[in-house]
C-alpha cells in the first residue's frame, strides 16, 4: 500500500460488544440480520449455543467445519427450518428451495443451461442489452444506481434465459422486487420462534399482493412460450425456458416445479449481481486510487478485444474489485443447514435440529482469516494473491453440490456491465449517497446509491 492513501472502510454495524436479550434479539432479527453478530463471531472458529431462541445454534466460521458441512458430509445436512420458512413461500420447490429427489430433478434439468459453451453463448446478448442500457443515462445526472443495477440485471436475464420474452411490464419491476423483499423476503419472528405453520405471518400477509403479481408474470409467460412452441417449434428459442418446459413430464419437472424454477431465476437468479455491482461501483466511488487502474484497464481491454467472452479473463483487476465487493457485501450473506443426524467435529458437538449457520457476512469479515478485514483492498484477488485464499474462506456462490449453479453465468455478466458501463462514465458519490448494509434476502443499500453519472 506504499504511497496509496488510508484504504477505505465502507460501512457495516460494528460487532456487538454484549449478547442481545431474546427481545433485542428478535427486533434485531427482523429489522437487519446483520446487526445481530458480536465480536465473538469475528474472532472464534465457531460459536455453539446450546439452547435459547429457536433452540441450539452453530456458527461455523472455521473453513475446515465449513468444508465438512456443505461439502465432506453434506448428506447430514439438511436445507434449515428457518430458512425454509422464509423462502419457501416465495419459491416453493424452485432450486434454491427444493430438496431431496425434487432437487436432483431440477439441477440436472438445468445444467445444460450453463455449460461454459452456453455461457459463452450469452455474452453478445449481456453486451447488447448493457449497451441499450447506458443510453438511457444522461451526463451530470443523478441516479439510484441500486435501482439501476437490478433494472440493467432483469434485462440481461430478460434477454439470455428468456429471450426477451418474459410477460409483464418492466419498469414496475424494480419496484415490485424490493417489496418482495421488504416483506416476504425477512424473518418473522415467529419463524425464530419456530412457531406452527398455521399461525399467520404478517410479513407473508403483507407480501400477498406483490407474490401474486410474481407469480401472474410467470403464469402469462410460460402461457405464450406454450403458444409459440405448439405454432411452431422449430422457430422457438433454446433458452432455459424452453428447456424448463421440455424437462416437463412423469420422468422429469411437474408444471408446478418448471414455474418455481422461472420465479426463482426471475426473483431471485439477477438480484444477487444486481447487488454486488451497485456496491461494486460504490466502493470504486469511494476508493478513486483503486478506481483510477480499473478505468485504465478496462479502456485497455475494449481497445484491442471486441469479444466479451474474453473480457473477464483480460481484465484481473476489473474483477478483483468485483471479488472485493462480493466479499464485503456478500448478495446472499447466509447459508442455513440443519443436521438430519447429531454428530461431532474435532470436538465440537452439533446436536439434533440445531441451527448450522455458515455466514459469509461473518467469514468474509473474520479477523483471523483476513488482514484489515473491514476494508476494501481488491490486491487481495489479484493474480498471484488469490490463490492464498482457503476456497472456503470466501463464499459468495455458496459451496458443495448446492452451489450456485449460475455462478459463471454471474461473473461473466458482471464484467460485461462493469466494462460497458464504466468505460462509457464515472460513477461518483454525492453528500446523500449514505447506504447502510441490510440482510433483506441479499445484501441491500438501506436508502439506495444515488450517484452521480458523468461521461468519461
Amino acid at each position: 500500500m506504499d504511497g496509496k492513501p488510508s484504504p477505505f472502510v465502507p460501512p457495516a454495524p460494528r460487532p456487538r460488544t454484549r449478547p442481545p436479550s431474546t427481545l433485542e434479539m428478535m427486533r434485531i432479527v427482523y429489522r437487519n440480520p446483520l446487526e445481530l453478530w458480536g465480536e465473538p463471531s469475528y474472532n472464534e472458529p465457531w460459536i455453539s449455543i446450546g439452547g435459547g431462541v429457536g433452540g441450539p445454534l452453530v456458527v461455523a466460521n472455521d473453513p475446515a467445519l465449513i468444508r465438512h458441512v456443505l461439502v465432506d458430509n453434506a448428506k447430514n445436512y439438511k436445507m434449515a427450518t428457518v430458512r425454509q420458512k422464509i423462502l419457501r413461500p416465495i419459491l416453493r420447490d424452485g432450486l434454491l428451495t427444493a430438496e431431496g429427489e425434487v432437487w436432483k430433478r431440477s439441477r440436472k434439468a438445468m445444467a445444460p443451461v450453463f455449460t461454459p459453451r452456453h455461457i459463452h453463448g450469452f455474452a453478445g446478448p449481456m453486451l447488447k442489452r448493457t449497451l441499450e442500457f447506458a443510453e438511457r443515462y444522461q451526463d451530470g445526472a443523478v441516479s439510484d444506481i441500486a435501482q439501476d443495477m437490478t433494472m440493467l440485471t432483469y434485462d440481461i436475464l430478460a434477454e439470455t434465459l428468456f429471450s426477451g420474452e418474459i410477460a409483464g411490464e418492466p419498469g414496475s419491476f424494480s419496484h415490485e422486487i424490493d417489496r418482495l423483499f421488504e416483506t416476504m423476503g425477512r424473518v418473522d419472528p415467529l419463524d425464530l420462534l419456530r412457531a406452527p405453520d398455521w399461525l399467520p405471518r404478517l410479513t407473508r400477509i403483507r407480501g400477498r399482493k406483490t407474490m401474486a403479481y410474481f407469480r401472474k408474470i410467470v403464469t402469462d409467460t410460460v402461457a405464450m412460450r406454450e403458444q409459440r412452441l405448439k405454432r411452431d417449434p422449430d422457430s422457438a428459442p433454446q433458452d432455459f425456458l424452453t428447456l424448463l418446459l421440455r424437462a416437463e413430464g412423469p420422468e422429469g419437472l411437474t408444471r408446478a416445479e418448471v414455474e418455481d424454477n422461472i420465479i426463482t431465476f426471475i426473483g431471485a437468479g439477477h438480484e444477487t449481481t444486481a447487488r454486488a455491482l451497485g456496491w461494486t461501483l460504490y466502493c470504486l466511488a469511494e476508493a478513486p486510487w483503486e478506481r483510477d487502474p480499473v478505468e485504465a484497464e478496462i479502456d485497455a481491454v475494449l481497445a484491442r478485444e471486441a469479444d466479451p467472452t474474453k473480457w473477464l479473463d483480460a481484465m484481473p483487476l476489473t474483477r478483483a474489485a468485483f471479488d472485493e465487493a462480493l466479499r464485503l457485501y456478500p448478495p446472499a450473506p447466509s447459508i442455513n443447514r440443519e443436521p438430519i443426524e447429531p454428530e461431532t467435529f474435532n470436538g465440537l458437538y452439533i446436536p439434533p435440529r440445531a441451527a448450522v449457520l455458515v455466514m459469509p457476512w461473518v467469514v468474509h469479515r473474520h479477523r483471523k482469516l483476513w488482514d484489515r478485514p473491514d476494508a476494501f483492498l481488491p490486491e487481495r484477488f489479484h493474480p498471484g494473491n488469490r490463490d492464498r485464499i482457503d476456497r472456503f474462506q470466501y463464499l459468495p456462490f455458496g459451496a458443495g453440490p448446492r452451489v450456485c449453479i449460475g455462478a459463471s453465468f454471474a461473473m461473466q455478466e458482471a464484467i460485461i456491465a462493469l466494462a460497458v458501463l464504466m468505460s462509457r462514465f464515472r460513477f461518483d458519490t454525492i453528500a446523500e449517497t449514505k447506504p447502510w448494509p441490510v440482510q433483506k434476502l441479499t445484501t441491500q443499500p438501506q436508502g439506495g446509491l444515488p450517484m452521480r453519472v458523468t461521461r468519461r
